[in-house]
C-alpha cells in the first residue's frame, strides 16, 4: 500500500508554482519598466526569478537548519531516537533522512529537504524529554509523511512565491511615492489604469498570497496527520503527543514567521480558540480538531 497518495500531485502543484512565480515576477518587472520606459528592469526580474527559484529549490533544507540552529544528531548520543526514525523509513518505504537536534525546551519537531533523498528530521531537545516512546514515534512518523508526500517542495515554493509578492508590492509602493509620477506624466492618461490596477494589487496580493499560504500549511498538517496515523497504526500516539506539545506554553526562541509552518505545533504558541476569520490566520490547525480527527480513524 502507498501511503503518499499526495507525493504525485504536489510533484504536479510544485511545478506549477514555480510557472506562477515566474510569471509573478515577469509581470512585476513589466509594471516597472513600463513605469520607468526602462526594459532593463524586465531583464533583471527574469534573473531574479531564476536565482531565487534555484535557491529555493537546492539550499532551503540548509537555510532552515541554520535559522533553527539545529546540529546533527549522533547516533551514539541518540540510540532511540535512531532506531525509530530507521524503522518508520523502512516500513514508509523512503530513505532514511538526516537527523537533527534543536536545543530548544520547547518540545516540537519539524521536516525539510527538497525530495526524500535529501531529506532532514529535526526534532527539539524539549520533545525528547517530554515523550513517551509512542507519542515520538508519532510525531516522527507525521514529519517522515511530509517527507513522503513532498510536503517540503510545494511548502518551499510557497513561502518564496508569498515573500516576494510582499517585497513587490512594497517596492511598487515606494516607486509610486518616490519617483513613479515623473514617469507617469510623459506617458498619457492610459497610464492612469495601470497605475490603479497596482495599487489595488499593492494592497491584496500580499494578503491574498498570505491567506493561500496558511490554508495550504494547515491542509498539509492534516493529511500529514492521517499518513502518520497509518505508518504507525496507532492514531493515539500522535493525539497524546499533540496535547502535551501544544499544553506546553514554552515559546520556540529560533522560529520567526518565515519558518513558523514547518513545525508539527504552533511554535508561537499562541491561542488557537477563536472564530473562523481568527482561523484562517492561523498557520496549523486547531490541536483540537487534529486530535478529534486522529482519535475518528479506524487503522
Amino acid at each position: 500500500m502507498n501511503l503518499y497518495t499526495q507525493k504525485d500531485s504536489n510533484i504536479r502543484k510544485t511545478w506549477l508554482l514555480f510557472t506562477m512565480f515566474f510569471l509573478v515576477v515577469i509581470g512585476f518587472g513589466y509594471a516597472l519598466s513600463y513605469i520607468y520606459n526602462d526594459p532593463g528592469i524586465l531583464v533583471i526580474a527574469v534573473m531574479f526569478s531564476i536565482i531565487m527559484s534555484f535557491t529555493s529549490y537546492w539550499f532551503s533544507d540548509k537555510i532552515v537548519l541554520k535559522m533553527s540552529k539545529a546540529a546533527p544528531a549522533t547516533h551514539e548520543n541518540n540510540k532511540e531516537l535512531y532506531h525509530i526514525v530507521e524503522n518508520l523509513s523502512i516500513t514508509a518505504g523512503i530513505p532514511m533522512p538526516k537527523i537533527y537536534i534543536v536545543d530548544e525546551q520547547s518540545p516540537n519537531a519539524f521536516a525539510t529537504g527538497r525530495n526524500p533523498e535529501h531529506a532532514v528530521v529535526a526534532v527539539t531537545t524539549g520533545l525528547l524529554k517530554k515523550l513517551d516512546r509512542s507519542e515520538l514515534e508519532g510525531v516522527l512518523a507525521h514529519e517522515l509523511s511530509h517527507i513522503g508526500n513532498y510536503d517540503m517542495l510545494i511548502s518551499t515554493m510557497v513561502v518564496v512565491l508569498v515573500g516576494f509578492i510582499s517585497i513587490a508590492s512594497d517596492i511598487f509602493t515606494r516607486s509610486m511615492l518616490w519617483g513613479g509620477g515623473r514617469r507617469r506624466d510623459s506617458r498619457g492618461g492610459g497610464n492612469g489604469v495601470i497605475i490603479l490596477v497596482g495599487i489595488v494589487l499593492m494592497i491584496l496580493a500580499p494578503i491574498a498570497a498570505m491567506l493561500i499560504k496558511l490554508a495550504i500549511s494547515r491542509k498539509r498538517e492534516f493529511l500529514a496527520d492521517a499518513s502518520g496515523a497509518l505508518l504507525t497504526r496507532y492514531p493515539d500516539g500522535l493525539a497524546n503527543a499533540l496535547i502535551k506539545i501544544s499544553s506546553d506554553t514554552t515559546p520556540l526562541s529560533v522560529v520567526n514567521n518565515t519558518t513558523a509552518h514547518l513545525w508539527l505545533d504552533d511554535p508561537f504558541k499562541k491561542n488557537q480558540k477563536g472564530n473562523w476569520f481568527h482561523g484562517l490566520f492561523q498557520t496549523h490547525p486547531p490541536v483540537n480538531e487534529r486530535v478529534a480527527a486522529l482519535r475518528g480513524m479506524k487503522v
